[in-house]
């Protein structure tokens, strides 16, 4: 119930009756204003509509022009109007259920001696106190809404200025590359240039993942094929002459968070330039990359027919690629294996496609 002393708008065109809801009403500490027709009562609310100066309506069945089914239709029919009592002379059950049905909080019989205030009292305080709860009920309920549409300005505004951040990442890591594959192609020295294509592979890794991640609609994952085929693209486009030229890549769309698709990107950079360098001394050959799922398990396999372990007793393996193999094996919780069974050099790892607990990687050799 307000603190204020409640308004109850009275329609209804007996006056004497009118009178005797007044008396009854004012001592149980309400405020009384009768209308003595339905036309009279609707203008009564819509002239107090903007400074809500009727708390409850009740609202008599029987009344010259507009009877009380139709006024009630058109008091429910104005925004934020009061809750309605309705008020009957008829002991017609059917009146009831229509009038709740058409939106009354209450419905009760009258008699002519007014014994029915008590009971008019009785349902004006439940309707208020319904009245009140249907607000507070709204008022949650439009808090709710204005959280969830503050919550969700709150996720766009962030997921734009992720993919905001990925892209300028993306942007300066691909400038990094470019300028390093500008010093390798004037490089000298064989030695300086084979570094220096190494670390631009090593960048593009990372900048492929930033990239797929500020033009995909997922910041949470990225999908290895669609990565692997860009970054073999990369590596296709910075070779010199033919030597990248049966490069192939063949992948499941498996989808894995960003910072483990950069640790398959630099191991599959790292063994793919490492059959480059070393698996065919006298020009091209095949080189496949495959991405295979088994269960949990990825299966990442890179494969050439070349010369087989000649890296290890080449002198200009430096072990930098193992190095890294290892380390990035490491971050993936991965295992990694040399096929025995293979002619060339078949380097295979398993991993899982979320991240272990805890895990050891064995790595094989890399240049």
């Amino acid at each position: 119930m307000t603190q204020r002393t409640p308004t109850l708008l009275y329609i209804d065109d007996d006056g004497a009756l009118a009178r005797l809801v007044d008396r009854g009403l004012t001592r149980r500490g309400y405020k009384v204003i009768h209308a003595a027709s339905g036309e009279e009562g609707l203008e009564r609310i819509r002239s107090a509509g903007a400074e809500g100066g009727i708390d409850v309506v009740a609202l008599d069945q029987y009344m010259p022009g507009l009877d009380g089914l139709d006024t009630l239709e058109q008091i429910m029919a104005i925004p934020d109007a009061p809750p309605v009592v309705f008020v009957t002379a008829s002991q017609d059950s059917s009146i009831a259920v229509t009038a709740l049905k058409a939106g009354a909080a209450d419905y009760l019989v009258k008699d002519v001696k007014g014994d029915f205030i008590p009971l008019l009292h009785v349902a004006a305080e439940g309707a208020l106190r319904q009245a009140e709860l249907q607000r507070a009920r709204e008022e949650a309920e439009a808090e709710i809404h204005a959280s969830r549409d503050r919550y969700a300005a709150l996720a766009a505004e962030r997921e734009m200025l992720l993919r905001e951040v990925n892209h300028r990442v993306g942007n300066s890591l691909q400038i990094i590359a470019s300028l390093l594959h500008l010093q390798a192609s004037s490089a000298g020295q064989d030695e300086v240039k084979a570094a220096l294509t190494n670390a631009m592979g090593r960048v593009a890794a990372v900048a492929q993942v930033h990239r797929r991640l500020y033009t995909s609609q997922d910041l949470k994952s990225v999908v290895l094929n669609q990565y692997l085929d860009s970054l073999l693209e990369d590596l296709r486009r910075s070779a010199e002459g033919n030597r990248m030229s049966r490069l192939t890549v063949k992948a499941e769309p498996v989808e894995i968070d960003p910072d483990r698709a950069v640790a398959v990107g630099i191991i599959v950079n790292e063994l793919v330039m490492n059959a480059v360098k070393y698996a065919y001394p006298d020009g091209a050959g095949p080189i496949h990359v495959e991405l295979t799922s088994q269960g949990d398990d990825l299966l990442l396999s890179i494969t050439d027919d070349g010369v087989g372990d000649a890296v290890k007793a080449d002198p200009r393996s430096t072990g930098m690629g193992q190095r890294i193999v290892a380390a990035m094996a490491t971050k993936l919780d991965a295992t990694v294996e040399r096929d025995p069974e293979h002619s060339g050099t078949r380097i295979i790892l398993r991993f899982q496609r979320t991240p272990a607990a805890t895990g050891k990687a064995n790595t094989a050799a890399a240049g």
